[in-house]
């Protein structure tokens, strides 16, 4: 398989990323939303056991990622994937590590 090594910038950015992936509940937090597409925190708070202060720190940290958009409608905020590529990341390593 060939591949154009990046530069530093590129891989540094790629390990931030990957990084955000090795926490149990920012993982369920995306599965919860690429089955649902879109929740706010409450619910994403019962959908992963957690309070909604946890869930909402999780939240800005996949935010900043760019791994997880927002939505206003009236006082409430709504979340969702970002875009398709997400889920490929998640479906893939699912993929990987059943194998």
């Amino acid at each position: 398989m060939a591949c154009e090594f990046p530069d530093d910038s590129v891989v540094e950015q790629l390990a931030k990323l990957y990084s955000v992936f090795g926490d149990t509940t920012r993982i369920k937090i995306l599965f919860a939303l690429a089955v649902e597409d879109e929740m706010n925190v409450g619910d994403l708070s019962n959908a992963v056991g957690m309070t909604q202060s946890a869930v909402s720190h999780q939240l800005m940290i996949l935010r900043n990622v760019s791994l997880v958009k927002t939505r206003r409608e009236g006082r409430q905020i709504f979340y969702s994937l970002c875009d398709d590529h997400v889920y490929t990341l998640l479906k893939t390593g699912m993929e990987h590590v059943r194998e």
